[in-house]
């Protein structure tokens, strides 16, 4: 269980059944616009075990050339589909921030995916909050310090719970261990899907 991390804001349950079931079916409006890819590592040009779209005017994306942050899928060469208004709500009630995010990324783990332990640092604004949704199985997350290789500790993360990492928590280093299959029947056909909501640039 997470301990006395500054910044690192905890709330289970936030979503109820019927608030997940909408914010799904948004998402599998927008997975038609801008479908889920297999990102790759830049230097090796491995592929991620999650696959990833995006949501809104900034999306997060991994290839050869590098990380970065774009204004079209990397495949179809259109816009990202603009962010839902109730995930809109979410970082406006819970970020404690005056601007809204630019970029949705949205994770979908399937059995056996997982993601390394890494920081999110592509963003111009360390002072706006990565707000993390999630729907679907429950995933075993864990966050260490601002340095790589200290000590770490873990949270599972269920559907329709939602972290905010503000303050000290922004720089530092998390991942998810694993996905525990079975332990959500909000998707059908099984694994967690995870919404990142992060500000880009400075207002």
């Amino acid at each position: 269980m997470v301990g006395m991390i500054s910044g690192l804001k905890f709330h289970p349950g936030y979503l109820d059944l019927a608030a997940q079931q909408k914010l799904l079916a948004e998402l599998r409006a927008a997975v038609i616009t801008a479908p889920f890819l297999t990102p790759v590592m830049p230097r090796t040009g491995r592929p991620f075990t999650v696959r990833m779209t995006n949501l809104g005017t900034l999306g997060w994306v991994s290839d050869r050339g590098g990380y970065r942050y774009q204004p079209t899928h990397p495949e179809t060469g259109k816009p990202w589909p603009p962010i839902p208004e109730m995930v809109l709500e979410i970082w406006r009630k819970l970020g404690g921030y005056p601007h809204d995010p630019e970029a949705c990324l949205v994770n979908f783990y399937r059995q056996g995916a997982k993601m390394g332990l890494h920081r999110d640092a592509d963003e111009e604004d360390f002072a706006a909050p990565v707000v993390s949704i999630s729907l679907g199985d429950t995933a075993i997350f864990r966050i260490g310090g601002e340095e790589r290789g200290g000590k770490t500790e873990t949270l599972k993360l269920s559907s329709g719970d939602v972290l905010v990492m503000g303050g000290a928590a922004r720089l530092c280093y998390h991942g998810i261990d694993r996905v525990l299959s079975g332990t959500s029947s909000l998707l059908k056909e099984g694994g967690r899907i995870n919404l990142t909501l992060r500000r880009v640039r400075k207002p």
